[in-house]
């Protein structure tokens, strides 16, 4: 069984998830290139970490059985796997309390200015010159645009923190569990605090969050999106963090990854910026949990039987 991971990795993220592997399968691991385009040819499973799985990529993969990706799979042509007899699936919930911890966490530090003290702290500052502005969650409207997996974790928390819940499903069938409140986006965007994103990349969501909905949004609404950087229009929300319609953002996925060393994002003050690991709980890169959900699959499609979480059906 040979299983090719394609993205980039750190030489400790590479043998971290090695180990996870059967010692009998051949696990390799390579960035986007000439080199995976090589193993491409007789691998029977695919991890793609930062490539598209297209027509293209699927023409090579003669031996091909499984596309697995993580939560998000905006990065594979699945009816083009189903064309050929390949299964796709993805790892869908697995990795929601890595995530959902990780926006409570930029929500502390953006409300409790940690990135800011840290900083003040480090260049040993004077204490009686310390100037700032702080709030609590208490209180706050949290907005949840999306209330699958991750949705739902982040809700629970900050239920904890005594904020009120908004949530907008464009599943009808998404029911709150009594303690969210179910709205429409405009309502959501337009009364909430903070508005963070939970939903998959797809051609209804794509740049779904753009100038029209920072236009709708309060002055002081924090903007969060730890989902996918196309559901956001970039330009416009540099726009909006620049001329004040939103008070600020914790980004932690980008429209072009990684995000480019000249990205004015990277200037801005009202930003919080992560490297695309929200996700990523045991280390950059690696999540034990997933790796665990990956190989069940490998194995369950190996003894001829469908994957969980599968996305089409052969």
């Amino acid at each position: 069984m040979k299983i090719l991971i394609v993205g980039y990795f750190s030489e400790t993220s590479k043998s971290n998830i090695a180990r996870c592997f059967p010692q009998d399968w051949n696990v390799v691991i390579v960035p986007p290139g000439k080199e995976m385009l090589h193993h491409i040819e007789d691998c029977q499973v695919i991890i793609p970490e930062h490539i598209k799985v297209d027509h293209s990529l699927l023409s090579n993969a003669k031996k091909l059985k499984l596309v697995q990706t993580g939560a998000g799979f905006d990065n594979v042509d699945v009816p083009a796997c189903t064309q050929r007899g390949i299964w796709v699936a993805n790892a869908g919930g697995v990795n929601a309390q890595a995530v959902a911890e990780h926006v409570m966490a930029l929500i502390l530090s953006y409300y409790k200015n940690i990135p800011f003290l840290d900083t003040f702290m480090k260049n040993k500052m004077d204490e009686n010159q310390l100037d700032y502005t702080g709030s609590e969650l208490k209180g706050k409207t949290i907005g949840i645009i999306g209330l699958g997996a991750i949705g739902k974790k982040v809700a629970a928390f900050s239920r904890v923190f005594d904020m009120n819940v908004l949530a907008y499903a464009r599943n009808a069938i998404v029911q709150s569990d009594g303690f969210v409140k179910m709205t429409d986006f405009d309502t959501l965007v337009s009364t909430s605090d903070i508005v963070s994103v939970h939903v998959p990349l797809n051609e209804q969501t794509k740049q779904l969050i753009n100038k029209a909905a920072f236009k709708k949004m309060k002055n002081t609404t924090l903007f969060i999106n730890t989902a996918r950087g196309g559901i956001v229009n970039e330009r416009d929300l540099i726009d909006a963090l620049k001329n004040g319609d939103i008070s600020g953002a914790c980004l932690d996925v980008f429209e072009s990854e990684p995000l480019p060393i000249d990205s004015e994002l990277r200037s801005l003050g009202n930003v919080i910026l992560t490297p695309h690991t929200a996700g990523m709980p045991d280390g950059r890169k690696f999540h034990k949990t997933r790796y665990d959900f990956f190989i069940k699959n490998i194995k369950r499609v190996e003894n001829g039987e469908e994957p969980e979480s599968k996305l089409n059906q052969l």
